[in-house]
């Protein structure tokens, strides 16, 4: 399997460049250069694996046995599970009133984030460590994915890692978690800003071809390719538990910000399983928008919601979206040019249209729907949802009376112990949780950013002085 740009203008990447890459240098975003398709045979005689047993039939899809032999990869994907607290790994609880939670938070950092980053620290220190070559991580994060890249990577050798997190606008939790890794080769920095703020310097570096290529840069947000492919997996490990006997269709409904989440089972559905989604977010709602009216456009501010982690206004995956949908190259540029120019762009008829066959329907949810949500779940099954997740399950609540027949599953995205505000919030009791506690006696180290700065030398120096 090779890998080309959604812009046109890379191609031929080999599943290491891939891992390597975060913007790829003419601006556009990784996607595989096809598609592999399964049958129906195939996926009806997976249905009984275990989650990691499934992930070492679908991570193969994906990376050429040259460049990982298949002993290595299974070794690789058994390490990267070994710290999750469940042994199903991403179990569905099944609730009253038809109501399937699919909990993708048993990871190390508990957020769905874990599953793909635990892989992707795996690979990197595979690659790395054989050819003794130091590689600079730079991610922006919106809340969980700082956290849990970190945890892929602190400690390591040949890898440094650079997060900037939205100060004031993460939990407490999310923001303890960053803030208290002490170990060398993790450098953290709380931004005057918003997600979408912090991204900018970050692009702006990673457009910098030179400058990438003399220290070593790469990114592991949900631009990265390796993070989209291993979270394929949940969506084909989903879909076997809901319809192991693959005669029908499930729903799936994800709580999605930037739109990797949502990607990885878009791909999932390009390979051949009967999959459909919606698309639940907060009332920052480019995503919905581009999706019912082809509105691709900022709004004037990011508001802040109880789900900070979905408090996004560029929801840079909807290209590989596009790309994936109309394999136009020309096309992506075309958009995203406007759209970088003037902060909109109208999507043509005919992609919108195509894109709402799988991703079927789009929900809107304000803080006062978190709310109802969460204490409806804790009242109906006394059982706790995280602010994200409610947004998903209020979609799912809103449709119950008129779809009784349909079989469907919500992506719960990370833990309701990382967001004790929103629990607080709802009017329910927040339960204690040990590791929690111990998480606020940790020391800390971080460097703010502060508006009025320039954010892009500062991370500049910072990348310069690892090289040193």
């Amino acid at each position: 399997m090779k890998y080309k740009s959604t812009r046109g203008g890379v191609s031929g990447l080999s599943f290491q460049d891939a891992l390597y890459t975060g913007y790829a240098a003419d601006g556009g975003i990784l996607v595989p250069e096809s598609i592999p398709v399964l049958d129906m045979e195939t996926l009806r005689s997976w249905s009984s694996l275990s989650y990691i047993d499934l992930a070492k039939k679908i991570v193969p899809l994906f990376v050429d046995e040259l460049e990982i032999p298949a002993s290595d990869l299974n070794d690789l994907l058994d390490k990267a599970f070994a710290k999750f607290t469940h042994q199903e790994i991403a179990p569905i609880q099944r609730l009253k009133n038809g109501l399937n939670i699919m909990e993708l938070f048993h990871g190390t950092t508990w957020a769905f984030k874990d599953l793909a980053l635990s892989c992707v620290g795996q690979f990197l220190e595979y690659f790395l460590s054989k050819q003794k070559k130091h590689l600079t991580i730079v991610v922006g994060t919106s809340g969980d994915t700082g956290s849990a890249a970190i945890e892929a990577v602190k400690g390591f050798e040949y890898v440094d890692i650079i997060v900037l997190l939205p100060k004031g606008r993460c939990s407490k939790v999310q923001e303890q978690q960053m803030i208290t890794a002490v170990e060398k080769n993790v450098h953290v920095y709380r931004v005057e800003g918003t997600s979408d703020d912090l991204d900018i310097p970050i692009k702006e570096i990673f457009k910098d071809v030179a400058f990438t290529k003399k220290h070593n840069l790469s990114s592991i947000n949900s631009i990265n390719w390796s993070r989209i492919m291993v979270q394929i997996v949940h969506y084909i490990y989903g879909y076997l538990q809901m319809c192991p006997r693959c005669d029908g269709e499930v729903e799936i409904i994800v709580p999605t910000g930037a739109c990797g989440n949502v990607t990885s089972g878009f791909i999932a559905k390009l390979m051949g399983v009967p999959i459909k989604f919606v698309c639940a977010v907060t009332q920052n709602d480019i995503v919905a928008r581009a999706i019912t009216k082809g509105d691709y456009s900022m709004s004037d501010s990011v508001i802040p919601t109880l789900a900070p982690a979905m408090d996004i206004q560029i929801p840079y995956n909807m290209e590989r979206l596009w790309y994936l949908i109309t394999q136009d190259s020309e096309l992506i540029c075309k958009l995203m040019t406007e759209f970088e120019s003037n902060g909109k762009v109208d999507i043509p008829t005919f992609l919108k249209n195509q894109i709402k066959e799988i991703i079927v329907a789009t929900y809107v949810a304000d803080n006062e729907d978190i709310k109802t949500t969460m204490r409806r779940t804790w009242e109906e099954n006394q059982y706790q949802i995280c602010p994200h997740t409610a947004i998903g399950v209020a979609y799912y609540n809103s449709t119950l009376k008129s779809d009784n027949q349909r079989t469907s599953v919500v992506i719960a995205t990370a833990s309701v112990k990382k967001f004790e505000e929103a629990v607080v919030a709802a009017g329910l009791t927040p339960q204690k949780y040990e590791e929690v506690e111990v998480l606020f006696t940790r020391p800390v180290k971080y460097t703010d950013m502060n508006k009025g700065e320039n954010w892009e030398l500062i991370l500049r120096d910072k990348i310069e002085e690892i090289d040193r």
